[in-house]
């Protein structure tokens, strides 16, 4: 074709476009504007034709994707997005507004998909032609750079495409070179830096340029002249359908046909070829039943070179370019102030009217037309930011990429999933965002409890909206804190999360149901549990309660037993908060509990230093877990049995009352016998086969829980610290004690005769066997504060007192813990000029108030 539309000879209008260049697509616009075609062909999934017409509808908003994916397993899956600025979306949204027809005539995403399954993993791609830089080596996933299509298309192109590149065995690679265009024509320019030439003769050309459409064909042309092929394994199937599809359309429309394809296609759509044998191409393609359907996508997706991205590094900048009518470089440069001004950056107009003049110049000084992105980002960091990379960092997320989300119309096909996600995303005012932001929740609010139930369903379907965070405020149960953000593969993952359910609450139910019947451990059951309280899925819990009951009467091991109680009771808790009745939980919950207060005795004797170890970790959630069972079902009993009128009480809650009453009575009693097992073990001096861990640890719990007397404890240190035992195993008794970072250096602090007893029993370990204790003490002591160890250090140094005598530093009267022995009047004194200013006093009292007030 010719520069002007109007003169080029007969035959279609091929437009090579660079896919997501916003040049190309003002280019295109202009070139259907100067030469209207009766129909557009677009490079792009054939599926797509019946639902084209929906780019016209006022909800859709870009950037959005056509996403296809197989029948029979949505996760085998392709996107072909477009940005308001893509060329394929200034054609689409052209023709529809002309009401043209539109049809996409690229391979079938039936054939793309089909064709990607059945390729081997991909390999080292082959080196590229020594005078053409090598293209980036595609990532794993559904997509990556796009294909080199002319200047290189950083998608549209497909990850479908991309896929089927990824797969290609390494002879294949070998075949052919790898070409980037964009870098073989920005290297003949003089250009070392490809995207830099391309703004140069493309994005800053303004609205014309029709007749770069002619120069690209023809450097195209050139290019796969001198390196063959040069592009993806597939381009030849892919081309040969192509040309098929233009013959097609010639024959209904005649010559008054524009196609809108990457550049690198176009000499191979104006090749002399047969249909006979471009069909003998396609034949025997194998091919799947396909769903498409369009979804939103993101600027952020679009900047990715992984993932499902697109490649194009600054999405945010182009869109500006695009969509600016005039004076891109001023407008621009007035939002990356408004950005600052709003993050408390002391911008002004001086500043904008500066950096203006400063890109120019430097544009100018680089021989550019136009000041590009680089320019524009050098003047704000030399104007408004005082030469700081942190706001150029700021501008680049927020403005050069972005977090635009496009939308799609409600009548876009989706799955049922989709759509009773939608409706209830919109119920709960919970809209999704491509920019993460966090979610604080108050389960006590209807609202926020139904969010905090979709977030977590969500999470069961694999769909992770939501992250749970740690919330910065309250850490009650009645709590949540959520990060969210929307990516465009989510879309993939409903699809997937289809196959359980036409509604989240029935897919997660589903699939709640199935991994409980499949569940290996019963650790992984009572995790299961918690999720589907948590996410209120009370119509799975009899499935996951037989099956928690089954796993947990064929388990003996107390260690099993003891990792699924902690979880347990969380769900019994969590259930209370919510309102969930949780009483088969709690029956269980009571049921493990006595089945770990029997077993965990006998598992406590002849464990090695590791076993002990781990076994009072399980001591420990335990104890914390039957403290917390007890608690709420104390609450519970308090709550179900408290009416708030006369004609409140009916016979449900009369039974509810009773029933919840026993429940806190077995709890209350479980707890009482607990406590008993923990003195029975901590009261085991003459049984060496239980570890001094364990004994020490079991002391310690029953102090804090004020089931064991100060005194008696005193008494289990002294006989632990006992010239009869061995100090390896006293020192382990001591660790177990006071050890663990559960408060033991107060205890110590605030009580001087344990702290006597451990200074004495430390002076007298032998030498040979101090090297033996010292590793166990210093982790003992080092897990304390510092200011808990500079205490200690003082206590020591003075002489703590035990049982009423002089401590080990002889220096007559103690005074109390972390004091000196006496007041230093002249010290106290220095401070009370200070005191008496801070209360609005005289400053400069009189020698005897001063000492007056010291005393």
């Amino acid at each position: 074709m010719t520069g002007d539309p109007r003169a080029r000879a007969a035959g279609p209008l091929l437009l090579g476009v660079r896919h997501h260049g916003p040049g190309s697509a003002r280019a295109v616009r202009a070139a259907l504007d100067a030469c209207p075609p009766r129909v557009v062909l677009i490079e792009g999934p054939p599926e797509a034709d019946a639902i084209v017409g929906l780019a016209a509808e006022k909800d859709m908003r870009p950037p959005v994707a056509l996403l296809a994916h197989a029948a029979d397993d949505p996760g085998r899956a392709g996107f072909w997005p477009l940005a308001g600025f893509s060329p394929e979306w200034a054609a689409i949204q052209w023709a529809l507004a002309h009401e043209v027809p539109v049809r996409f005539i690229d391979l079938p995403a039936a054939n793309s998909l089909a064709m990607a399954a059945k390729k081997p993993p991909a390999t080292e791609p082959a080196p590229a032609a020594p005078s053409a830089p090598a293209a980036p080596a595609a990532p794993s996933g559904p997509s990556g750079p796009s294909a080199p299509d002319g200047p290189p298309a950083p998608e549209t192109e497909t990850e479908v495409e991309v896929e089927a590149d990824q797969a290609a065995p390494a002879a294949a690679s070998a075949a052919r070179m790898r070409v980037d265009p964009l870098a073989v024509l920005s290297e003949a320019a003089g250009y070392d830096d490809p995207e830099r030439w391309w703004e140069d003769v493309i994005e800053h050309r303004g609205t014309g340029g029709a007749e770069a459409f002619t120069a690209v064909a023809e450097a195209m042309e050139a290019l796969r002249a001198e390196y063959g092929h040069g592009g993806h394994e597939d381009d030849a199937v892919r081309e040969a359908h192509m040309r098929l599809r233009l013959r097609d359309a010639r024959r209904e429309f005649g010559d008054e046909v524009a196609v809108v394809c990457g550049a690198w296609h176009v000499p191979a759509l104006g090749e002399r070829t047969t249909a006979t044998a471009d069909r003998k191409l396609l034949k025997g393609l194998p091919k799947v039943k396909t769903e498409i359907s369009w979804v939103p996508w993101t600027h952020r997706r679009l900047a990715r070179h992984s993932g499902y991205g697109a490649g194009i590094t600054s999405p945010g900048w182009y869109d500006h370019l695009f969509h600016a009518p005039d004076r891109p470089v001023e407008r621009w440069l007035t939002k990356v102030a408004g950005l600052l001004r709003a993050e408390d950056f002391g911008v002004s107009s001086a500043h904008v009217i500066e950096a203006v003049r400063l890109a120019e110049t430097l544009a100018a000084m680089r021989g550019r037309p136009l000041a590009g992105l680089a320019e524009t980002l050098d003047a704000v960091r030399a104007v408004m930011c005082d030469g700081s990379d942190v706001p150029i960092a700021l501008v680049r997320d927020r403005l050069v990429v972005g977090d635009i989300l496009g939308e799609v119309p409600e009548s876009a096909p989706a799955v049922p999933l989709q759509r009773d996600l939608t409706r209830t995303q919109r119920s709960l005012r919970l809209k999704p965002e491509a920019l993460e932001r966090e979610l604080e929740l108050d389960l006590r609010k209807e609202t926020d409890a139904g969010r905090s139930r979709l977030l977590h369903r969500l999470r069961l379907l694999g769909v992770d909206w939501g992250t749970p965070a740690v919330s910065r405020g309250s850490t009650g149960t009645f709590r949540e804190t959520w990060r969210l953000r929307w990516e465009p593969e989510l879309a993939v993952r409903v699809a997937e999360a289809g196959v359980w359910g036409t509604t989240v609450l029935s897919a997660a139910t589903a699939k709640a149901e199935t991994e409980a019947r499949s569940a290996k451990g019963l650790a992984e059951v009572t995790e299961l549990a918690e999720r589907c309280l948590l996410a209120g899925l009370s119509a799975a819990l009899p499935v996951v309660m037989r099956s928690l009951a089954d796993r947990a009467a064929l388990d003996a091991d107390v260690g099993h037993l003891a990792q699924a109680l902690p979880a347990l009771v969380r769900s019994v808790r969590y259930g209370d908060v919510r309102g969930t009745d949780t009483a088969a939980l709690g029956e269980v919950a009571v049921g493990l509990a006595e089945r770990i207060l029997v077993g965990l005795p006998p598992a406590c004797v002849g464990l090695d230093a590791d076993g002990a170890a781990e076994m009072r970790r399980h001591m420990e959630a335990v104890h914390r877990a039957i403290a917390l069972l007890s608690e709420t079902e104390t609450t519970g009993t308090e709550a179900g049995t408290r009416p708030h009128t006369q004609t409140d009480i009916s016979t449900a809650d009369m039974s509810t009352a009773r029933t919840r009453s026993a429940e806190s009575r077995a709890a209350d009693g479980l707890r009482a016998r607990w406590a008993a097992m923990l003195r029975n073990l901590a009261g085991r001096d003459g049984a060496p086969a239980t570890p001094g861990l364990i004994r020490g640890r079991a002391a310690r719990l029953l102090l804090d829980d004020g089931r064991l007397a100060e005194d008696e404890a005193a008494r289990l240190m002294g006989l632990a610290l006992s010239p009869g035992t061995q100090p390896p195993e006293a020192a382990s008794w001591i660790e177990g004690f006071i050890g663990g970072g559960a408060g033991g250096g107060m205890l110590l602090v605030h009580d001087e005769r344990l702290l006597g007893l451990v200074d004495r029993w430390l002076i007298s370990v032998p030498a040979e066997a101090f090297t033996d204790v010292l590793p166990l003490l210093r982790r003992t002591f080092s897990a304390y504060d510092t200011g808990v160890r500079r205490t200690l250090g003082e206590l020591v140094r003075r002489g703590p007192v035990a049982d009423g005598s002089t401590g080990a530093g002889g220096q007559g009267a103690p005074a109390a813990p972390g004091f000196g022995p006496g007041l230093d009047a002249d010290r106290a004194a220095a401070v009370v000029p200070m005191v008496r200013l801070l209360l609005g006093l005289d400053p400069v009292p009189h020698a005897n108030d001063t000492m007056e007030a010291a005393r």
